[in-house]
């Protein structure tokens, strides 16, 4: 792993598309297409059994069941008497260029972002040649990041992890780092915000421009969202105007065991956005360089307030979800933190206390990232920085 303190931005880069991850994957990933949870082959799973319902996945990241009726959550499960489809959004595995300097080396742009839908065990991809920015191999992609669904239409999230002005050395990337929105089955999408745009002129949190497009929740006519690369939650209005709701600060950490002691900055990077029984937004956070252990939270955000830490004391939390009154997270590293993953880093789902404790619903799930509830059961995607690997597994919540 090259030991280098990553450039401010750079920082909230790399966690923010997990290209640090592309670089630890030494060895075929973990499967769970046996349905095993990744014990190693000792025989003692150390988690509850669960099932693959989608396979051969490019970066799959965050997931929603669809919805029919303004009054059903994101993460509430459907309701209603229409039966949901589960959506994910596929970050796609890049192309052949033009090509841009990413954190880790060159990513080159393609249109091979998608949307896949799953319903009652079958997969197809329902949305197409989305924009995607990866590296050789695909890992690690940038590209569409979440989806959610009202009856016919979608709206997608994608990506760019990057500072906006490279998109101008990008032909046909003008896309990447906004809100797109489209029929299903229909015509092509279209912009319906440009974030990275808005990152350029406004910087919200004064580091710089960078913008990563991630969560999305809606909100009435609106969407509420997550710019990982610009650390804030934006709305975005029925009328397409762009208003910031919080900016999430950096804090000092302790330097990694490598660097020289003291503390270095790190920024908050934060990664998706619910909305709680409560009627606040939550905010996962998977924090920058240098990625501690313990070191992320979870905000809670009434609008017109300063964000407050909800829960603390978790690790690279990727995406939130609420079933009922309980609240659950994925930690796409684990307890140990991305820093000290070898290979393929292997994460958990965890319930998150009122107290702010968390106790391990799943774990060892390869590179976990997204999480949609739905009548008893969580629905995560695994392999999230994998092209061509990535699945989505449901997990019983007894």
């Amino acid at each position: 792993m090259n030991q280098r303190i990553p450039g401010r931005r750079t920082a909230a880069v790399l966690g923010t598309t997990v290209t640090l991850v592309s670089t630890l994957l030494l060895a075929p990933s973990p499967s769970l297409a046996d349905g095993s949870n990744g014990d190693g082959g000792s025989g003692e799973p150390s988690g509850p059994p669960w099932a693959v319902v989608a396979t051969g996945l490019d970066n799959p990241r965050l997931l929603s069941f669809s919805t029919r009726t303004r009054h059903h959550g994101r993460h509430h499960g459907s309701g209603g008497k229409h039966r949901a489809s589960l959506y994910v959004a596929e970050a796609g595995r890049g192309g052949t260029g033009p090509c841009v300097e990413g954190p880790e080396g060159p990513a080159c742009f393609g249109l091979s972002g998608a949307v896949t839908r799953i319903d009652k065990g079958d997969q197809e991809r329902v949305v197409s040649g989305l924009p995607s920015l990866a590296g050789e191999g695909g890992a690690g992609a940038s590209g569409p990041a979440d989806v959610s669904v009202r009856g016919s239409w979608y709206a997608v999230t994608v990506g760019l992890a990057n500072d906006p002005a490279v998109r101008e050395d990008i032909a046909g990337g003008e896309a990447l780092g906004t809100l797109m929105a489209g029929p299903l089955g229909g015509r092509a999408p279209r912009v319906i915000a440009d974030l990275a745009g808005y990152e350029t002129a406004e910087d919200p949190d004064g580091a710089g421009p960078d913008s990563n497009p991630t969560g999305l929740a809606r909100s009435g006519g609106g969407f509420v969202l997550t710019d990982a690369g610009g650390n804030t939650l934006q709305r975005v209005t029925r009328r397409r105007d762009i208003k910031t709701m919080a900016v999430f600060p950096e804090r000092m950490v302790p330097a990694p065991p490598f660097l020289p002691p003291g503390d270095i900055p790190m920024q908050a990077v934060p990664t998706s956005v619910v909305r709680g029984p409560d009627g606040a937004w939550y905010v996962s956070q998977l924090t920058g360089f240098p990625f501690p252990a313990g070191g992320a939270s979870i905000y809670r955000v009434v609008p017109g307030q300063a964000p407050t830490v909800y829960a603390s004391g978790l690790t690279n939390v990727t995406d939130l979800a609420w079933s009922g009154h309980r609240l659950y997270a994925v930690q796409i590293a684990g307890d140990a933190g991305l820093l000290a993953a070898e290979g393929l880093p292997m994460g958990s789902l965890v319930k998150v206390g009122r107290d702010g404790s968390h106790t391990t619903v799943a774990d060892d799930l390869p590179a976990p990232y997204g999480v949609a509830m739905h009548r008893g059961k969580a629905y995560v995607t695994t392999c999230s920085v994998c092209a061509g690997e990535g699945q989505v597994v449901s997990i019983p919540l007894r």
